[in-house]
């Protein structure tokens, strides 16, 4: 670019251009920190050789004691746990949620537990949803961007049937919404909804494994692909996509007539 032409662009566009830089690069911040904090936590896993059902077991008698101790204090550090381990999409939530129905009880645990997750998917969606979406449309084909406005138009059925179904990895689920631009109500409705079966199955095999322990024995984390678990999953999820296949009934309907 010439001298001349260096003239004619308006009075502080640069300022601006760089302005909007800066903001763009704030909007990274948050993902990029999130990123990099799971990446410390799954080092740190790994290096410490993971947290194991042999070793929590080892200390629930000590955590039994802390959880009669202080019932209300010892469910906040729960909540806060698992806000971290759902948010840095660390893979012990199972874990986590077995072990939190041993000490706290189902209804206690599941409380305790769908409300950290629903706040650490939350933290993973408000960090990715700005940055990620803008990029993605940018460079989306037309076919992507109709795929965002039919989701976007059943996204509450679309996010159940995610949730419901162990189908997809947490984490995947977590971003999938944000790519797609789905309103945070929506999101944090669809998420404390759909996570309650998966979790009260957990908790409730958590439950009961003082027996399992007594007979030393391991809990089934495939639980959830037992048929007799499964098929209820499924039922529901076919459940929330009957508001979709009515609304696209009605409009067959009204295109024919």
């Amino acid at each position: 670019m010439g001298y001349a032409e260096m003239q004619d662009l308006p009075e502080g566009s640069g300022q601006r251009e760089s302005a909007a830089a800066k903001a763009t690069w704030r909007r990274w911040v948050p993902l990029a920190v999130l990123v990099a904090a799971s990446i410390s936590a799954l080092c740190i896993l790994w290096y410490q050789g993971g947290v194991s059902f042999e070793t929590i077991k080892q200390n629930s008698a000590w955590l039994h004691g802390q959880v009669n101790k202080a019932p209300l204090l010892s469910g906040i550090c729960l909540f806060g746990l698992y806000t971290v381990v759902t948010a840095l999409s660390l893979p012990i939530a199972t874990l986590v949620t077995v072990f939190a129905g041993y000490f706290f009880g189902i209804l206690v645990a599941s409380l305790w537990v769908i409300g950290g997750a629903t706040l650490g998917s939350v933290i993973v969606f408000l960090a990715a949803r700005g940055v990620l979406h803008d990029v993605l449309m940018a460079r989306a084909a037309p076919w992507l961007k109709r795929m965002e406005k039919g989701f976007q138009e059943d996204a509450l059925s679309y996010l159940l049937v995610l949730r419901l179904l162990p189908i997809f990895p947490f984490w995947l689920v977590n971003l999938v919404p944000a790519l797609l631009g789905v309103k945070l109500w929506i999101y944090v409705l669809a998420t404390a909804l759909g996570i309650i079966p998966g979790v009260v199955v957990y908790a409730a095999l958590g439950n009961g494994l003082g027996t399992v322990i007594a007979q030393g024995g391991e809990p089934d984390f495939a639980i959830i692909l037992d048929p007799a678990v499964l098929l209820p999953l499924v039922g529901l999820a076919v459940f929330a996509l009957l508001p979709v296949a009515w609304k696209r009934w009605q409009r067959r309907r009204r295109a024919d007539a």
